[in-house]
């Protein structure tokens, strides 16, 4: 009779996990039936735990992809997020919107104030938490998506653009309003939002009010289009208030004193 050797067959069994990709499991595999000689775990109870194991890592690899994919210029999360320093608005509007509800909806949301207030934080930590959950999220400003339309239009890949740009769960369009578009510029940012309307949701941060958008743009008809398609079905949060950058400049100073 063959003697089992059962080292060998730990080895065995963790150079079949690295040739299945499940690193998770090789890493664990060791000390988990450790774990399972001391607490008598079935074999059942042993596979479970290791699946689970490979499992979870398999999912937090994923978050951080998309997390990755979504381009957010710095990591801003709901934790980090000092409640009180904002705009009451915002504090009352966050309990529902963590819940992404407005994502799987398609429903967007629009965030104007004054520049301070904590707009992109929010915008930010929202499409982390979707990320999080498992939505696909794209974080650019309009600038650059303007930047990133014109390029495309140049190579002929325009299609491609939209394409990829209409089938995010969530795009968070940062900054509307700190640069003037000419007619081009508002028609094509007109074009992509539609593309996304009543079917997926988009976040949009600006330090204009909707009756100031006339400035930026100077087309009017133009305007109350996108302010339209925009708007509807949104939760439109005003974040007007004292900027949370100017309060921490002003205790810097007191500080200095």
């Amino acid at each position: 009779m063959t003697e089992i050797n059962p080292q060998s067959d730990l080895e065995r069994a963790i150079a079949a996990c690295r040739k299945l990709s499940m690193s998770a499991m090789c890493e664990s595999l060791a000390d988990t039936l450790k774990d399972a000689a001391a607490d008598n775990l079935t074999h059942a109870a042993v596979l479970t735990r290791l699946l689970e194991t490979e499992l979870e890592s398999r999912s937090m690899a994923a978050q951080r992809r998309r997390i990755r994919a979504a381009a957010f210029p710095q990591l801003k999360y709901l934790d980090d997020l000092v409640r009180e320093d904002l705009p009451s608005e915002a504090r009352a509007a966050l309990p529902e919107l963590e819940t992404l509800e407005f994502v799987r909806k398609g429903r967007n949301i629009v965030l104007y104030g004054n520049p301070g207030t904590g707009k992109t934080h929010i915008a930010t930590a929202l499409g982390i938490a979707a990320c999080q959950r498992g939505f696909s999220v794209l974080f650019t400003s309009v600038p650059r998506l303007l930047t990133m339309v014109r390029e495309a239009k140049s190579q002929h890949k325009l299609s491609q653009l939209q394409n990829r740009f209409e089938k995010y769960d969530l795009v968070i369009c940062d900054e509307f309003g700190y640069v003037s578009c000419d007619k081009e510029d508002a028609e094509m940012l007109f074009n992509h939002l539609s593309l996304r309307a009543e079917t997926h949701s988009t976040i949009v941060t600006t330090n204009l009010a909707f009756s100031r958008w006339n400035e930026i743009i100077p087309d009017k008809v133009l305007v109350n289009a996108l302010v339209d398609r925009l708007t509807h079905k949104a939760r439109i949060i005003n974040m007007t208030g004292t900027s949370y950058r100017l309060k921490q400049t002003q205790q810097m100073i007191k500080n200095q004193i």
